[in-house]
């Protein structure tokens, strides 16, 4: 007679740790299995956050490891808050994210509602729109550098297809005022096919028997789509500008590869200047300082968010 495979490890555990087992009561069981993996969290993430605070109220340098280590307070804050580039590169990142985010959810959202339809060959593309989210921003950036070459680039004929101008006078990356929103269209063709896919799941979630109530109460489908569709799309939408924000406020790999933070410091995000300062200007405790005010900033508002996210989950 055949035993099943619990039974048959129930039989070859030994018998000193069966009875210890056995002794075990079911939340003793669960800090067994919790307990290795709260330990590798805090080890990877707490103390490295309990480190970097710490530092921010020093005037380590890491170029440096052997100088006299000096706790100055608040002055790495104070120096961050009052200096006026710093201000220009949070504008920079908010000016990139605003965009980025109105961009790919309302493009997201139209290209989840025309899938949606179910017409013919919608998986097929549904698998090619995906595809750029598939790609690494190292290749991403580097693909999108060649399409911006305005003598051999194909983005600069296509535009003076359109619209008539010479290819070769306007240069995306190498101008003041277009090169933030080169960024912005690289970003947006990349990560628009995630929001797509979230506004997807939220369609899709909707019961087909809301539509048919709607059609006998003669509701226009303009009707339906303001008070059916998205009502119960929003908290998917909510949800896919949360995750958006959170990874755009810590941009760094793309615009690196694009612009590098020029011309002059145009495109320089945030994240840029703390790497800055980090690994090229070596001021540890002031960049540490740095990234703690940025840590509380999306911290804050990611919390601010998801409060408004779960009440509009409760509607």
């Amino acid at each position: 007679m055949s035993e099943n495979p619990i039974e048959r490890a129930a039989a070859a555990t030994p018998q000193p740790i069966a009875r210890n087992v056995r002794g075990l009561s079911d939340r003793a069981l669960a800090w067994w299995f919790v307990g290795p993996t709260i330990a590798l969290l805090l080890a990877i993430n707490i103390f490295p956050l309990i480190w970097t605070i710490n530092l921010s109220f020093t005037n380590f340098k890491a170029n440096r490891p052997n100088r006299e280590i000096k706790y100055i307070g608040l002055r790495n804050y104070e120096r961050i808050l009052n200096d006026a580039d710093i201000w220009l590169n949070m504008q920079a990142t908010a000016h990139f994210l605003i965009w980025t985010i109105v961009l790919q959810v309302l493009i997201g959202f139209a290209l989840a509602w025309l899938i949606n339809r179910n017409f013919r060959g919608s998986s097929f593309w549904t698998t090619v729109i995906v595809l750029p989210m598939m790609l690494s921003p190292a290749v991403v950036g580097n693909f999108w550098t060649f399409l911006y070459q305005p003598q051999i680039g194909l983005f600069n004929y296509i535009v003076s297809f359109f619209t008539g101008v010479d290819p070769s006078s306007f240069e995306m990356l190498g101008s003041v005022d277009l090169a933030p929103w080169s960024i912005i269209i690289v970003d947006t063709w990349m990560w628009t096919p995630f929001v797509m896919l979230i506004c997807l799941a939220g369609l899709r979630s909707i019961p087909d028997y809301i539509y048919e109530a709607a059609e006998i109460d003669r509701a226009s489908r303009w009707r339906q789509f303001w008070t059916i569709t998205l009502p119960m799309v929003l908290p998917f939408l909510m949800l896919a500008v949360l995750f958006r924000g959170i990874e755009n406020f810590k941009m760094f790999d793309l615009v690196v590869q694009l612009t590098g933070g020029g011309p002059g410091s145009i495109t320089e995000l945030a994240s840029i200047n703390l790497k800055r300062e980090a690994f090229e200007k070596w001021r540890t405790g002031y960049s540490s300082a740095f990234a703690i005010i940025l840590f509380v900033t999306v911290f804050g508002l990611a919390s601010i968010y998801v409060k408004a996210l779960n009440k509009v989950k409760e509607r």
